[in-house]
């Protein structure tokens, strides 16, 4: 079986196609990987298929940070060039350069 490869990397800033938010990728998983109460609540006329790439990212909106587990099809790349704001991108990653978070950073 041919596995898609992902259109986004570990460190690419993304935006959600439709929701505010914005995150950068700390995961990858190459189809679906959550449990079925999670893809139900999902309103069936919007829910993603399963066969595709989902993102983990750390995520931020007006509001808040958070964990988000998003479809490859709902994300955008994020041209902004604007830093994540998420505490953890800190402990995750090193420079934002180009839109990309530099993976493998200072970790102590």
């Amino acid at each position: 079986m041919l596995e898609k490869s992902a259109k986004f990397a570990l460190g690419d800033v993304v935006k959600h196609r439709v929701h505010p938010f914005r995150g950068v990728v700390f995961d990858i998983d190459p189809t679906f990987d959550n449990t079925d109460e999670w893809w139900e609540s999902i309103p069936e006329d919007i829910r993603p298929v399963k066969d595709q790439p989902f993102y983990h990212l750390l995520a931020e909106n007006e509001a808040s940070y958070y964990v988000a587990y998003v479809s490859e099809q709902n994300l955008l790349k994020d041209d902004s060039g604007e830093p994540i704001d998420h505490p953890e991108v800190a402990e995750m990653f090193g420079a934002l350069q180009d839109g990309k978070y530099e993976v493998g950073g200072q970790m102590h």
